[in-house]
């Protein structure tokens, strides 16, 4: 194994033999240098894994020093040493990028957790990481088999999420492998609890029915427009909890998170049922039976959304509610520019309503886009693609406008995604829905066990063209293919995020209640 090589540079540095000896019997390489001049010399000409850097040496000081270090072999950590606890010497340092700051005297254990801190901080964080997983995996194993209800799959797929995102940091994919495994458990146990629960929601009677679309306004934005406060919901479509989490560091650096609650899409988890029913208030049979004007059938030609602004309001009116509100929907970078730039005149509505369409963009071009496969080809890269859209977004430049403001931002999605990987054969006649997580038709053939059918729609209370019709949703990570050019469908679409069926990734997700700091 390669010994690591240190330079230390101390004009003392006789007086530092001890510590020296300690490194070397711990298998360091320690190179000596006086000066400041001869640690540039040394690096001009050798390859080192860190520096140690007296600050104070005669000739060049220790942060001139570390300033032509940096010129040499920029990503070259330095660990600076001084007596001095001077603010201003340790700004100047840190602002030169040291890698660390040790203050005199320092003992030899200190050195070595220096060490460890820069050099082996990989290795560490992936033992460590491994360790803890491990003694996770029969935890998880148990709270699969006993979850009974779904706040139990909440505090399950709040763990899972949490160990994926963990274990994405790790070089290593054995350990992520074998927890894929483990989440796939977990949705099968998921997908037998609503093949038996979830028409049972439905029922006035049922008490630990969950938050479902149909209630969300009603719950996590009436009561703040009733307490008289600017509310902000803004809604992004297809956002997962996971890209929820590892973007809540960025967020936070300018709101406080009053609440972090997940609530449960209706079925079909896709923006014609679920979104629809968020801002109408009502399930999809409700909405065809009072506006028919306004929805449409899965068989029938025309947006599905497209009446989103006329629900809110008629959902306000329905609550009493007589406020100054608007609603916007972003698209693209234009959209957003628009939105910022009449950010002083929608400040004065009460309730702001902004829905943003880029992770479900992002979702469709994964399935159409070879260049967006190769970007986003597993879970972790899809999650960086969301990072990376959201530092460059309108939205948080809206989120960085309003942070100073005395607004509530109530931070949500209509439903997830998943990725799929097995395919289901289905047969169905020509005016079959084309989704791929979800059928609704009248002449329907499939497998029982290997969907959730629901053969009485109005019992969950979604609309249907013709009495004879039924929907079947996609379990786990399936999707349904037809049987003419199976194999074809099947390569195209595998490996692909869709929505539409059920699953903790599409059913269970985040609403985030953010105010002023």
């Amino acid at each position: 194994m390669k010994k690591i090589k240190i330079l230390w540079a101390d004009d003392e540095i006789d007086l530092l033999k001890i510590h020296i000896l300690f490194l070397e019997e711990k298998g360091y390489e320690v190179t000596k240098a006086t000066s400041g001049y001869d640690a540039i010399e040394y690096c001009e000409n050798e390859d080192f894994d860190i520096v140690f850097l007296d600050e104070n040496m005669p000739g060049m000081s220790g942060l001139e020093c570390l300033q032509e270090l940096k010129k040499i072999r920029p990503s070259l950590p330095v660990v600076m040493i001084t007596k001095s606890e001077e603010e201003q010497i340790m700004e100047e340092a840190i602002g030169s990028q040291i890698a660390d700051y040790l203050i005199k005297p320092v003992n030899p254990n200190q050195i070595l957790l220096s060490l460890k801190k820069n050099l082996e901080k990989k290795e560490l964080i992936t033992k460590s990481t491994t360790s803890a997983y491990q003694t996770e995996f029969r935890k998880l194993g148990t709270e699969i088999n006993n979850c009974v209800r779904f706040n139990d799959f909440v505090s399950l797929y709040k763990n899972l999420v949490f160990w994926e995102i963990e274990l994405d940091k790790l070089p290593d994919e054995s350990m992520y492998e074998v927890f894929q495994l483990q989440k796939h458990e977990a949705n099968s146990a998921f997908s037998k609890f609503i093949k038996k629960n979830y028409i049972s929601w439905f029922d006035e009677k049922n008490t630990e029915k969950p938050l479902m679309s149909q209630n969300l306004i009603k719950q996590k934005v009436f009561p703040h427009l009733k307490d008289g406060k600017k509310v902000f919901f803004i809604l992004i479509d297809n956002f997962r909890f996971d890209q929820w989490k590892i973007l809540e560091p960025i967020i936070t650096e300018y709101f406080k998170v009053d609440e972090e609650s997940l609530y449960a899409s209706i079925l079909p988890t896709t923006t014609q049922y679920a979104r629809n029913s968020i801002f109408a208030g009502l399930m999809p049979s409700a909405i065809a039976q009072i506006y028919p004007e306004i929805w449409l059938n899965d068989e029938e030609e025309g947006g599905k959304n497209l009446y989103e602004a006329d629900l809110l309001e008629k959902q306000l009116t329905r609550h009493g509610f007589s406020i100054k509100s608007n609603y916007e929907k972003i698209l693209n970078m234009k959209d957003g520019k628009r939105v910022l730039d009449k950010l002083s005149n929608i400040l004065n509505n009460q309730l702001n309503v902004l829905v943003y369409n880029f992770i479900d963009i992002l979702s469709h071009a994964r399935t159409e886009m070879d260049m967006i496969k190769e970007l986003a080809n597993n879970e972790a890269a899809y999650r960086s693609l969301t990072i990376s859209w959201f530092q460059h977004s309108d939205l948080l430049k809206l989120i960085k406008e309003l942070h100073n403001l005395d607004v509530t931002i109530v931070l949500t999605t209509d439903h997830g995604s998943i990725k799929v990987t097995e395919a289901v054969k289905v047969i169905g006649d020509k005016k079959t829905s084309s989704n791929l997580r979800y059928k609704l038709g009248r002449n329907l053939n499939y497998n029982d066990k290997a969907v959730f059918a629901i053969t009485k729609p109005e019992s969950v209370f979604l609309p249907t063209s013709n009495l004879s019709s039924k929907y079947i949703f996609g379990l786990n990570s399936d999707f349904f293919v037809y049987p003419n050019n199976f194999n074809h469908f099947v390569n195209y679409y595998k490996n692909t995020f869709q929505h539409g069926g059920v699953s903790l990734e599409e059913m269970i997700i985040p609403v985030i209640t953010l105010s002023k700091k």
